[in-house]
């Protein structure tokens, strides 16, 4: 789900109806505030899958058609439904209308604002595959280059910037960010890194390559006056060494996982 489809879907899906989860009790799917639009023969969200969407989905179609005005539904997620949470669902039925649309667009505008920021630099194979596996999450991605042509097509929903020097756009991450760094260039990918590990502030550097780069790199920040402690802060190489395969998606499915599990960690 993306802040730039909605529009698209409410526009094709006219008097669709908005499912809200109001309330939960116990284990359940999905977190009170979650959102589904159900239109008659597409959907956009999710509130968990199971029968419980089923019934959510049922009930919302049969608003439509006029053969129920039921607003609410109270679920309780137990053997008689099919499912085994355990726990109790109260979910809300609202046919979209301009106000219901306009508060909507506004509350995942704001939704979308508080993102992490995940700074991209380098749209090669690999840069182009990790802004792939990371567009569809919660996280405000930026990719970054400064050659002429790129290794492909920037998917929907991440912004692209085009600039002479990548390493003046580090001061731009917002603090808590991530900068993950796959140039072309060892050398830019040292600068930039550089610029990065000299902020402090960021929740996670790294920078594809191997030991060996890493070593090179950290020899570089010695002679440029930083200590091991900025090394230290430095992932290199990124993904992990569980999956040795180097394929860009593959790689980028590893990183995916790793910048989740800094940037949407519980507290």
């Amino acid at each position: 789900m993306t802040l730039a489809t909605l529009p698209a879907f409410l526009a094709a899906h006219p008097g669709a109806i908005l499912v809200e989860v109001v309330e939960v009790k116990g284990s359940t799917p999905r977190e009170a505030g979650t959102l589904m639009l159900v239109a008659e023969t597409a959907l956009w969200g999710t509130i968990g899958g199971g029968h419980l969407e089923f019934l959510a989905i049922d009930c919302a179609r049969r608003v439509m058609a006029g053969e129920t005005t039921q607003t609410e539904l109270d679920v309780p997620l137990g053997p008689e439904i099919g499912q085994c949470c355990g726990g109790r669902v109260r979910l809300s039925l609202r046919r979209v209308d301009q106000s219901v649309q306009e508060a909507l667009l506004r509350r995942l505008a704001d939704e979308r604002a508080a993102f992490p920021e995940v700074m991209l630099f380098g749209a090669g194979h690999v840069g182009l595959a990790l802004a792939r596996a990371l567009s569809h999450l919660p996280l405000a991605v930026t990719l970054i280059d400064s050659r002429p042509e790129i290794d492909g097509d920037v998917p929907d929903g991440i912004s692209f910037r085009r600039v002479a020097m990548p390493e003046a756009e580090v001061a731009k991450v917002k603090t808590g960010g991530a900068a993950v760094i796959l140039t072309h260039d060892h050398a830019l990918d040292f600068l930039i890194a550089k610029e990065a590990l000299a902020r402090g502030d960021l929740a996670y550097v790294g920078m594809i390559g191997s030991k060996t780069k890493r070593a090179t790199f950290a020899s570089f920040l010695e002679r440029e006056g930083m200590g091991r402690a900025a090394v230290d802060r430095l992932i290199l190489p990124i993904g992990g060494s569980v999956v040795r395969d180097k394929r860009p998606a593959v790689i980028a499915a590893m990183v995916a996982a790793e910048i989740l599990g800094v940037l949407l960690k519980s507290d």
